[in-house]
């Protein structure tokens, strides 16, 4: 993760629909060709070598109708042809009004399938080919064609558009494309783009998508342009995209998600409004707090130079600044904040520095809460490169006279140069004045990381956040503390719940001298299911916040059990999280995780013995932040561990494993892969189907009930 990551406002701008696939990247993406193999060689219909050439999807929502148009080209690589049939899975929500494909021009035939319909060919295909990968789609509709003969080396293009009347639910539209190619390529697709344009009467609020990082593009306020690039990815999930409409000044959207036999889930999304139209932004105070001791001499005070020059050119017309370079003395520009118009004086300043001497981060700190005024909202931003060396150096008595100095007023930003910082008291300096530390690697420029940090935050609408919830008692709330509001982000709350039902809202704040109060009625906390993402994504979260806390004070046996039971149960897989995948043994079995709580620290999985500083200690602080600050719910890259839904699942001697299972507490019904039962079972529980998909070597949980799927 880099710096542009760390200090991305929970929940940027996101949005996702599609794939474009080029370069013959092995066969199979959204819409599926099922070859039939050729009648002298009995082979699965995956091992005909059919390939992608190019897959592209462009998507445009206007006023919630969504037309999609899908460009893919077939290749046969094969040197006999190909025929078969051609299957594109519709979303079990989708309301389709037309539906259109054609073949090299020519307009092809095929029909829409019903739900009935399109499980019975998928089902039949499993019985022929004892191949349950399709599974994954029933509960879906489809549109099926037939594909006529490619003969060896040809290609045939497929054309089709539909569009949809999205539904609206709790004020937010929601997309989704159907986008699941994983299990049906061969290797890596070498190249993933999507273009989705979204326009609406009225001004397009959030935009989020719970899988994917999307750069988006406002185009004023009732319209913007979404973009996704990546290379040699897997994509192995459905697109979702969702995005509200709002005329209001602080727009709230919320989502919840209620599994039948535990709390629920939910994720309140806090949208203020875009730059161009936010009427109140909050007169502030910016301090910059630059290290000039010898060790920055060279390109980082250089950078380090352009990075304070961009902030002052950026300053709003009520804005005031100061500057404070520091090594063995301190130096500032002024004994008061001048107003932004005097600006001039800061560049000429900073244009002086030169590096030399030792680092008193203490006494920079000091002089800097000398200048701050309580009673305006100011930004902190502190740069070095080092640990204190001179004057106090001992981490604690600095966070002490830094805790009594500072005013509530202050967030702190400290940006930690290079791998000889000291996480532990950068990391406690922000954490104690709301703000976020951030680390720029040795290879990165700090004038883009901190000039990218500032146009975030240079325009905040509402400070002091706090939330109530009246009817519904919440807790676990993510991020923790709750961060100011900027024009142009979005916050995101992650938070717990224990029955569903109604509850308002009251969003609390500062805008200068006032405080504001937003009341939002009518909350849907939902009784049961909803987006399951949401519980995977609450979990990063959480896990993150807590080993934080076990880095910085100490690995408390009860946080560290909870960090192994949330890694377990979610797939949470890092470099400080991987019992799931080094000692699954112990991961899956109720006295193994206790077993792997014991040991925690003397595993280096960051405790408070870790070393403070180092390429290690800033790589592992930056871990904790990206979990802690989640946009998406990601998955492992781990080959033996797959998410599904909420759902976790772990190869063990051939068999995936949902990590809800314990064998030491719990009996699984063993049902043969194809056999009746199998099927029954399917038509019993719907949802099962998405799991079965993994092979014809599972176990599952269904709420208080286990099945273990056999091959024979």
């Amino acid at each position: 993760m880099n710096v542009r990551t760390l200090f991305k406002i929970p929940f940027l701008l996101l949005a996702v629909c599609a794939a474009f696939l080029l370069a013959a990247a092995p066969a199979h993406a959204d819409g599926i060709i099922i070859p039939n193999p050729p009648p002298d060689r009995p082979i699965s219909w995956r091992d005909v070598p059919l390939t992608v050439k190019y897959h592209q999807v462009d998507v445009t929502i206007a006023n919630q109708i969504a037309t999609t148009h899908v460009d893919q080209v077939f290749v046969n690589d094969a040197h006999y042809a190909v025929e078969g049939t051609y299957l594109f899975p519709l979303t079990e929500d989708a309301v389709i009004n037309s539906f259109e494909m054609t073949v090299d021009g020519k307009k092809l035939t095929g029909r829409l399938l019903g739900k009935d319909e399109a499980r019975a060919i998928y089902e039949r295909i499993v019985r022929e080919q004892r191949d349950p990968a399709l599974l994954e789609y029933v509960g879906r509709g489809a549109f099926q064609a037939s594909i006529f003969p490619i003969p060896p080396g040809g290609e045939r293009r497929i054309e089709l558009t539909y569009t949809q009347v999205l539904d609206k639910t709790v004020g937010l539209v929601h997309y989704r494309y159907p986008l699941n190619t994983e299990k049906f390529s061969a290797r890596p697709l070498e190249r993933v783009a999507v273009t989705v344009r979204i326009e609406d009467r009225v001004p397009v609020r959030a935009v989020y998508s719970p899988g994917f990082d999307i750069a988006v593009q406002r185009e004023g306020e009732n319209a913007a342009t979404a973009s996704y690039e990546a290379s040699d990815v897997l994509p192995d999930r459905d697109f979702d995209l969702y995005y509200s409409v709002s005329t209001d000044a602080i727009d709230i959207n919320f989502l919840s998600y209620k599994p039948s036999d535990e709390d629920g889930y939910f994720l309140l999304l806090v949208t203020p409004p875009l730059e161009s139209v936010a009427t109140d932004v909050v007169a502030k105070d910016v301090i910059m707090v630059l290290d000039t001791s010898g060790s920055m001499e060279g390109e980082k005070l250089i950078q380090a130079k352009l990075a304070a020059a961009y902030i002052l050119d950026q300053l709003r017309e009520r804005d005031r600044f100061g500057v404070v370079s520091f090594n063995s003395a301190v130096q500032k520009l002024s004994g008061k904040l001048l107003p932004a118009a005097e600006r001039r004086r800061g560049h000429a300043f900073i244009t002086g520095l030169v590096a030399r001497g030792s680092t008193d981060i203490n006494r920079a700190v000091l002089e800097a809460a000398a200048s701050a005024d309580p009673q305006r909202t100011t930004i902190l931003i502190l740069l070095t490169d080092g640990q204190p060396t001179v004057g106090e150096i001992d981490p604690e008595r600095i966070l002490a006279n830094a805790q009594r100095a500072l005013p509530d007023s202050v967030r702190l930003f400290p940006f930690g140069l290079g791998y000889d910082v000291d996480t532990y008291l950068l990391d406690k300096l922000s954490s104690g004045q709301r703000g976020v530390s951030g680390y720029v690697r040795s290879d990165e420029r700090i004038d883009e990381a901190v000039s990218e940090f500032f146009a975030r935050v240079e325009a905040p609408v509402l400070t002091d956040v706090s939330l109530d919830f009246v009817g519904i008692d919440v807790e676990d709330l993510y991020p923790y503390p709750m961060p100011d509001l900027f024009a142009g982000t979005q916050l995101a709350v992650l938070g717990r719940y224990h029955a569903g039902g109604t509850a308002a809202l009251a969003v609390d704040g500062r805008i200068g001298d006032r405080a504001p109060t937003y009341r939002y009625p009518g909350l849907m906390f939902a009784k049961e299911g909803g987006p399951d993402f949401i519980a995977r994504l609450w979990a990063q979260r959480k896990v993150g916040y807590l080993l934080s806390q076990i880095r910085l004070n100490g690995a408390d046996e009860e946080l560290v059990a909870e960090v192994i039971e949330l890694s377990t149960r979610y797939g949470i897989v890092t470099p400080y999280t991987s019992f799931l995948v080094d000692e699954p043994e112990l991961a899956l079995s109720s006295e193994g995780r206790r077993e792997l709580t014991r040991n925690f620290d003397a595993r280096g999985a960051g405790g408070a013995s870790a070393a403070p500083t180092g390429a290690a200690a800033v790589g592992r602080a930056m871990a904790e932040k990206q979990l802690a600050s989640a946009d998406q719910a990601n998955v492992s890259s781990a080959q033996q561990v797959k998410h599904i839904g909420d759902a976790t699942f772990i190869r063990r001697d051939e068999v995936w494993t949902d990590t809800r299972f314990d064998a030491s507490v719990m009996h699984a019904e063993a049902v043969a892969f194809g056999s009746r039962r199998y099927f029954d079972l399917l038509r019993q529980y719907p949802e099962i189907g998405r799991y079965l998909a993994l092979g014809d070597r599972v176990i599952v949980v269904l709420g208080d009930k286990a099945f273990r799927i056999t091959s024979s």
